[in-house]
């Protein structure tokens, strides 16, 4: 994405992103059901090659097949594939041991860590109200955690063990969007999305030999899927920022709660406890007021923002 592409079409940019929301939450919600049959590495493989063909045809339609895929930083998109397939072998690890709202809740984290590690690597200045901020969503992290940190050495450790890869798989994610930061100075929106799937689909063959499965009918065609759609979501969640500010935009990233909550119940009959919801929403609080802080002081991250992957 070009800064002379953008159009300010703010009802159409919302609902490219809330369409993008709701596909990527259904994505997740087949790699669950998938969870117990098919290994995370194979998930991420699938995941990320059948989108491949998605995008190559949105950039053939939009006339960008060549100069969309020109790169001149080739070890950046190198990077960015290492990091954001890592967050997604983790996620979808933990997909299958955890409810998919408690899922979600914890990945509502990940502006927080990016608050932190951007102060750490970058040395961007962290005042008092993103501090705030950080303090409010890791008081909001603890509380959804605590219960699976007390189920230790209970039947529940599979739970405990799906919440730290949550975790750790948010830390991650945030790097991705540290990184992303540096590539989309010099990088085309288009190139950083495509060759992210070619990474992740070359990386996730390396766990070939750790007991890839051959799937039934059935089950590969849901796996085609869960690519095609995390493929067409991220094309959807690009366009959105062509249409709409990053600082409007980035609140309806919390829509994805309402549709895992819906998800997770009408598919694995889970209900998010109170706890979890409290949790939750204290996260959410804080992710919102970085946002709103970040509109404040101008930062305009809409570029990074439009090729993170809420998934990867």
């Amino acid at each position: 994405m070009k800064v002379d592409d953008f159009s300010a079409r703010p009802a159409l940019g919302v609902g490219l992103k809330i369409t993008a929301i709701l596909l990527f939450t259904c994505m997740s919600a087949i790699i669950k059901s998938l969870a117990d049959e098919v290994p995370a590495g194979e998930s991420v493989f699938f995941r990320s090659f059948f989108a491949i063909p998605v995008i190559l045809i949105w950039l053939a339609q939009r006339g960008k097949l060549k100069s969309g895929l020109k790169t001149k930083n080739p070890m950046g998109h190198v990077w960015r594939g290492l990091f954001g397939t890592t967050a997604m072998g983790l996620t979808f690890t933990g997909l299958g041991l955890l409810p998919l709202p408690e899922v979600t809740a914890i990945g509502f984290a990940t502006p927080i860590f990016t608050v932190i590690l951007a102060a750490v690597l970058l040395g961007e200045q962290i005042r008092l109200i993103r501090v705030t901020a950080v303090a409010i969503g890791l008081v909001g992290v603890m509380i959804i955690l605590w219960p699976r940190f007390s189920s230790i050495g209970t039947m529940e450790q599979t739970a405990t063990i799906g919440a730290l890869l949550i975790l750790m798989a948010t830390m991650v994610r945030s790097l991705v969007q540290i990184h992303i930061r540096q590539l989309v100075q010099n990088e085309d929106t288009a190139a950083i999305v495509f060759y992210f799937s070619v990474t992740a689909s070359v990386l996730a063959l390396f766990t070939l030999p750790f007991g890839w499965v051959m799937p039934d009918l059935q089950t590969f065609g849901l796996l085609v899927l869960a690519g095609l759609i995390g493929g067409v979501a991220q094309i959807l969640i690009t366009s959105a920022y062509r249409f709409g500010s990053a600082s409007m935009l980035a609140p309806y990233d919390y829509t994805s709660m309402l549709f895992a909550i819906l998800l997770g119940y009408i598919f694995f009959a889970e209900l998010p406890t109170m706890m979890m919801l409290a949790g939750a929403a204290l996260v959410i609080s804080a992710g919102a007021l970085v946002i709103w802080r970040e509109r404040q002081l101008g930062m305009e991250r809409g570029k990074a923002r439009s090729v993170t992957d809420p998934k990867a």
